[in-house]
């Protein structure tokens, strides 16, 4: 089933914790602190697959978690970086927070964002060497990662998409005319999911059209499904719009518009090609409007097949040629809000022989609590804090 919705909860990865080692070699029994910095942890990232079509891959994979960085060792040894968790997602993705903000646009192939930074690695006791320090018997806890629930939305992209009223015959137009061979019947909201097709011409060149279900009045307004349907009418850059012709067209044609006027985001102002359908039961349909949108009208039949190769011949002289950038691999988002990074927090967790150290402004019960178990603590651990010793309960 196609999905173009999907709520993940994503955690980057922890990093290593520093090294605690002295150098212990033959004829060197009390070398000096040789313990390394710790890994970083890995960051969730996502990454434009131009080959995927839909959102269906993460509604089975709701909790996204890269990997732990490596702890430092001995003999100045760092450890490894944690691996990046790639969530590949289809072109038109959009990242946004729980509360709807926009946090990113993946519009090409190629684009990337990261949704969750890793924490850094800890430093081993071998940085903490001073000329007043000579033995530092402590090391730094690697900090976990960020973590954070994201929403997913694709909006299609389309050469072109085809817009009407329920049972209009937009999946019998879109299957007539491309690869796609969408569920019809003769009853409304029989296409339940956006559809796309190819459309191949002659020479070769390719039309992408998006058969999205029928709109219905007060769709702007989300009667029915009506924003997410809506929403995929964003990103085509014509409108294809198909009326029943054995209905009054001018109404139809009128009661659309309304609903595109109404929701916005720039698709009243769209070029349209009108398609009267169902000629078989309407020879002579009568279509008044006028209105320079639109930039052509045709009169065909799913049913028989009437005036069906000469739309579709003029589809590729009547669809705007998309506007052609050049974008590098690895490229960032088109449109990424970079969050303010928050300040260095002022206390630093220690790993010692006996247990652990705050060192600096010591944090909250809560904030502590989490940072030991994260640091792998167990019950009965000492933890100085402020020149005084604690027990974990």
């Amino acid at each position: 089933m196609f999905s173009d919705r999907a709520r993940i909860h994503v955690q980057a990865g922890k990093g290593g914790d520093g090294g605690l080692s002295f150098r212990r070699e033959k004829f060197v029994p009390k070398g000096g602190p040789d313990g390394g910095d710790g890994g970083r942890g890995g960051d969730v990232v996502l990454l434009v697959d131009p080959s995927l079509r839909d959102l269906s891959s993460l509604q089975r994979r709701r909790w996204i978690k890269a990997g732990r960085g490596e702890n430092g060792r001995g003999a100045r040894k760092h450890g490894a970086n944690g691996d990046d968790a790639e969530l590949r997602v289809p072109v038109g993705t959009q990242v946004l927070t729980p509360e709807g903000d926009l946090v990113a646009d993946l519009a090409h192939a190629g684009a990337r964002a990261v949704l969750a930074r890793g924490g850094h690695g800890g430093r081993g006791n071998a940085r903490f060497v001073s000329s007043t320090r000579q033995v530092p018997r402590f090391a730094e806890v690697g900090p976990p990662g960020e973590e954070r629930d994201v929403e997913l939305h694709l909006k299609l992209l389309a050469d072109a998409a085809l817009v009407g009223l329920p049972n209009a015959g937009k999946s019998s137009l879109i299957s007539r005319i491309s690869n796609a061979r969408p569920k019809v019947a003769d009853y409304p909201f029989t296409t339940l999911q956006p559809v796309l097709g190819t459309v191949e011409a002659p020479d070769g060149r390719q039309l992408v059209v998006a058969d999205v279900p029928g709109l219905i009045e007060g769709a702007s307004e989300g009667v029915g499904l009506g924003h997410e349907f809506l929403a995929h009418l964003e990103r085509a850059r014509t409108l294809v719009h198909v009326i029943d012709a054995s209905h009054p067209p001018d109404e139809q044609w009128h009661a659309i518009d309304a609903e595109l006027g109404a929701y916005g985001a720039g698709l009243d102002e769209r070029p349209q090609i009108v398609v009267l359908n169902k000629i078989d039961l309407e020879p002579e349909p009568q279509f008044g409007v006028e209105d320079p949108r639109i930039v052509a009208v045709f009169r065909v039949s799913c049913a028989t097949g009437e005036g069906i190769d000469d739309f579709r011949r003029r589809l590729f002289t009547l669809v705007p040629e998309p506007e052609r950038e050049e974008h590098d691999e690895d490229e960032l988002a088109d449109f990424l809000v970079y969050r303010p990074q928050p300040r260095a927090r002022p206390w630093r967790l220690l790993r010692t022989d006996g247990g652990f150290r705050v060192l600096g402004t010591p944090p909250s019960e809560e904030e502590l609590e989490r940072a030991l178990k994260a640091a792998g603590a167990r019950k009965g651990a000492t933890v100085e804090v402020g020149g005084e010793e604690l027990e974990l309960a």
